[in-house]
């Protein structure tokens, strides 16, 4: 039986080329494409796919926050991020999201192959560059101080924490949008925390706002 695959990034370039490297498989059908968060999860209701391979910066509510919903609704379906982003808060931020796979956009044809596989038997698939962050146990939340941070994490922290998106935030600080997601991402990654919600009361609490 092939494995049903729903490719979600928002590069129609990148997504054909993953059709053609998917279909050439011989075991993989690409059953759709969605290009944001919205169209995931409306095109898994209606064409239930086996793996959603996902992309982390999408626009409006971006992977992680999609894989979150996904797993709650679907609670079948496997979650296997494609991403850019190679720092290891991402990558335990993707993790307590609910995924099931986590491979770089540098990685080959082959390897974005092995990680379907493998997640479809039921293995957790992590990039090479990134295993290391797996020996590492996931922080414990709320653990560190605000001190830990940098200046500019606090900025972006204090501006999460008054609803702007990570478009907005970038707007308002002048950083590019995977930046600003890389500093997401290491907040979680320091603070040991798992969503935005915690990320408000965790600035609330530290009297970031």
């Amino acid at each position: 039986m092939s494995i049903r695959v729903l490719i979600a990034d928002d590069h129609p370039l990148l997504r054909a080329g993953l059709r053609r490297l998917l279909v050439a498989d011989g075991e993989v059908d690409v059953v759709g494409e969605a290009e944001n968060g919205a169209e995931v999860l409306r095109l898994t209701g209606e064409l239930h796919p086996d793996i959603v391979l996902l992309d982390i910066s999408m626009p409006g509510e971006n992977g992680i926050e999609t894989a979150r919903t996904l797993k709650e609704r679907f609670t079948d379906v496997l979650v296997l991020f494609l991403t850019m982003h190679e720092e290891e808060g991402m990558l335990h931020e993707a993790l307590r999201a609910g995924g099931d796979g986590y491979v770089v956009k540098r990685a080959d044809g082959p390897e974005i192959l092995r990680a379907i596989h493998a997640v479809r038997r039921g293995e957790v698939y992590v990039h090479a560059t990134m295993t290391r962050a797996l020996v590492q146990p996931l922080p414990p939340r709320h653990a560190a101080s605000k001190e830990v941070l940098t200046q500019r994490e606090i900025d972006v922290l204090r501006l999460l924490a008054r609803g702007n998106t990570n478009r907005q935030i970038a707007e308002l600080i002048n950083l590019s949008i995977r930046t600003v997601e890389s500093h997401r991402a290491n907040l979680m990654g320091k603070l040991g925390l798992a969503s935005r919600v915690e990320l408000v009361t965790y600035a609330e609490e530290h009297g970031l706002l």
